[in-house]
């Protein structure tokens, strides 16, 4: 719920992280109030958000000098930045802060504990491209235009989270894996509301940690010393790393933005494999930590892989304190989907799914449940929170972060109220639905559906996280009702 400022006239809507006015009034981020009221005179009304010292100015006086300074502040425009990290293939066992025992994320345990751990939050999809189409839509995979890794190019005109950044003052930036559009197409990132893109448009072409070139908004940049082998996605010569430069781009978008408010969308390809390599689909410059570790190369490299993606994920936070933008910037990290088990890479080495069953191309909880992270300096409290989230809601979120409103027909929820420790204002979903070749999958509440072929199977999480037991036969009405739910969105 938001809320105007009693006892203002003509006030707008502040949109500032924290405003403090003149040692006066202190308004918390969105005007989140607890039953608070601005008053004038002598009052000295205290409540968890709203302060007003005692004062013997006059109300007309009181009133005016508010409005001055507001306006001020709100000139200045303090709305929050935000940074939206999605690497590929990551699973919900794969760092420290998650239950890992063997790969060292420091970066991402520290990052845990001093914002939001998620323990609930699930991917757009079971695999990349339409995972991705999720979250930029607010649409889940029910109501996109793909449930499956089939080639889709957003058409002109989609309304996406970066357009409407976009059109509400937001630099926008897109660093990384894109998958929704080529060179000249309607789908191009520089189309679809980046003002600003580097890194790889075609999926297939991320594979390739190694390749000649990577495109800076609409034209190619060659990557030094990088040779193609003749091969689809194999480089036989490799001298610069895709990811490293990738990372430098996010960087340096910071850099250049920090002086107003930002979208960055960084999307890692690490930990994905290589999938066109033969044996070790793992390409990175080096093992680091792991080389000596009597473990397959697929293995070294997948840790390496982590650990690497840990350390640049610290100096993105380590960048945000040193610009002393941190503490008005939101940094939210996640995965597309669930663990691999291809290039090499076995799921079972590192317990890569952690408690979960299934990785990577299931509907199981391993397939698509996923680590997320919020970290937001002197907003958001440390600690976890189990409010069942998904792709689709970032959406909301960051409309109603950067305080503009999110378009009709939105799947999404905002949990924007979770983030700022309102959980008792947090909106709910019905349900979560997910939608993958013949396999169909809901999550309402403590239970979890999985339909095959017409089939459902349905699991109580909050006694059986692992999917062990169909307790289907059990509760007829409720799998009345899920296949109800299914029938619909068919």
């Amino acid at each position: 719920m938001k809320s105007n400022l009693t006892g203002i006239h003509a006030c707008r809507k502040i949109r500032t992280t924290k405003v403090f006015i003149h040692f006066v009034l202190k308004v918390d981020f969105l005007g989140y109030v607890n039953n608070g009221v601005v008053c004038h005179g002598e009052c000295g009304q205290f409540t968890d958000n709203l302060y007003v010292m005692n004062t013997t100015l006059p109300l007309v006086r009181t009133t005016f000098l508010l409005l001055i300074i507001l306006n001020q502040v709100i000139g200045s425009d303090q709305r929050p930045n935000l940074i939206y990290v999605v690497c590929d293939d990551l699973g919900y066992g794969d760092l420290g802060c998650y239950g890992q025992k063997v790969i060292k994320t420091p970066r991402f345990d520290r990052m845990a504990s001093e914002g939001l751990l998620f323990t609930d939050h699930y991917a757009g999809h079971t695999v990349c491209r339409p995972s991705r189409l999720v979250y930029l839509t607010g649409k889940h995979s029910g109501h996109t235009a793909i449930a499956g890794n089939n080639m889709h190019i957003l058409p002109e005109g989609s309304v996406t989270v970066t357009s409407l950044l976009q059109k509400a003052g937001y630099k926008t930036g897109g660093v990384g894996k894109w998958a929704l559009g080529h060179l000249g197409s309607t789908g191009h990132p520089n189309r679809q509301g980046f003002d600003f893109f580097y890194g790889y448009l075609d999926q297939s072409e991320a594979h390739d940690y190694y390749p000649e070139f990577l495109y800076r908004n609409e034209g190619k940049e060659r990557l030094p010393g990088n040779l193609n082998s003749g091969r689809r996605n194999v480089s036989s010569q490799k001298v610069t790393y895709a990811h490293s430069r990738i990372t430098e781009e996010a960087l340096a978008f910071i850099v250049r933005n920090r002086e107003m408010p930002f979208y960055l969308n960084l999307t890692w390809t690490i930990p994905h494999t290589n999938n066109e390599a033969k044996g070790n689909g793992q390409e990175v410059p080096d093992y680091g930590i792991y080389d000596q570790m009597d473990w397959p190369e697929p293995e070294q490299g997948f840790a390496a892989m982590i650990t690497l993606m840990d350390q640049d994920m610290g100096r993105i936070l380590d960048l945000l304190i040193e610009l002393e933008i941190a503490e008005n910037t939101l940094v939210i990290f996640t995965s597309d989907n669930g663990p691999h088990n291809e290039g090499g890479h076995k799921v079972s080495f590192f317990n890569s799914s952690g408690p979960l069953k299934g990785y990577k191309r299931s509907l199981h909880e391993g397939g698509i449940r996923v680590p997320m992270i919020a970290w937001w300096p002197n907003t958001i409290l440390p600690g976890e929170s189990d409010h069942p989230s998904a792709f689709w809601d970032w959406l909301p979120t960051a409309c109603e972060l950067a305080g503009i409103d999110s378009p009709n027909g939105l799947d999404g929820v905002s949990f924007a109220p979770t983030l700022l420790g309102k959980t008792e204002m947090q909106a709910k979903h019905d349900y979560l639905f997910w939608r993958w070749s013949r396999f169909r999958a809901v999550r309402m509440g403590k239970w979890k559906a999985l339909q095959t072929d017409g089939k459902l199977a349905l699991y109580d999480l909050s006694e059986d996280l692992g999917e062990t037991q169909d307790l289907v036969s059990q509760n007829p009405s409720l799998a009345n009702r899920i296949n109800r739910i299914i029938e619909e969105l068919e």
